[in-house]
């Protein structure tokens, strides 16, 4: 039977997986979604691959990934099986029959990801697994200040986890943002690109934090980004405040297959 190529976008809450990626004996988004499509496929096994990988504790609100299934479906008949047969953690917003050369991976794509800080105050038990506790008062106007630096092409190694295996570390950050809720004692950061490495957001968000928080000074993100040493940056924010937000291709996706 001739098989079709399906474009979905997924959200998930990550407490309880070991990242989106297959991992042997652990819960993973992308195993969660294969054994549920494998079902729809009368037994056939179904391979998903997914846009980006977020690590144990992250969120998406926006995740893309793309599957292969026998036969032409209704996509919303599919969306609804997928979404009401995948495990509670996970949602599937919607399905799209697309080109057989799309991929969710490799075509030219930017992400947006959001970090959610709670702020100025004991931590919110209601916010433990949704936001990155942070108990102490803030400069927001220090950190504004300091976020417009990472805007730009920049080599992102003083950002980057140790040992990281990717060797060309040159990223572009095309929009940076930080929203405060005072109500609610609620930051969000936002950060738009085109690909990010392993942990960079984090980095970025405890560098902020302690610049905000006035342990580091503006200028140590334009020191950060010019000596390229990870020492000098912030700790890494806890990962449960971390959320993939949205994915856009930078190919139309309207000659998909018809």
């Amino acid at each position: 039977m001739e098989k079709f190529r399906y474009k979905a976008v997924i959200a998930y809450d990550g407490k309880n997986f070991a990242g989106f990626q297959r991992q042997p004996e652990a819960r993973t988004v992308q195993e969660e979604l294969e054994k549920t499509l494998t079902r729809l496929a009368s037994g056939q096994p179904v391979l998903v691959h997914g846009a980006g990988r977020t690590d144990s504790g992250v969120h998406a609100l926006g995740q893309v990934v793309h599957f292969d299934l026998p036969g032409r479906r209704d996509v919303e008949k599919l969306r609804f099986a997928l979404d009401t047969q995948s495990a509670e953690d996970i949602a599937v917003r919607s399905v799209e029959l697309v080109s057989d050369d799309f991929h969710a991976r490799y075509w030219p794509h930017h992400k947006t990801y959001e970090f959610l800080v709670d702020y100025g105050r004991p931590k919110n038990p209601l916010l433990r697994n949704q936001a990155t506790p942070f108990p102490y008062p803030l400069d927001i106007e220090k950190m504004r200040e300091a976020l417009q630096f990472l805007k730009g092409t920049h080599d992102f190694t003083g950002f980057t986890a140790s040992g990281t295996a990717v060797e060309n570390k040159v990223r572009t950050i095309t929009d940076v943002q930080l929203d405060v809720d005072e109500m609610h004692h609620l930051l969000r950061f936002s950060f738009s690109g085109n690909g990010f490495l392993y942990k960079q957001i984090r980095n970025m968000v405890g560098t902020l934090l302690k610049i905000g928080n006035d342990r580091m000074p503006v200028e140590q993100i334009p020191l950060i980004l010019e000596q390229k040493d990870r020492q000098l940056a912030g700790p890494t924010a806890a990962p449960q405040g971390l959320y993939l937000k949205e994915i856009i291709y930078d190919q139309d996706l309207n000659h998909s297959r018809q």
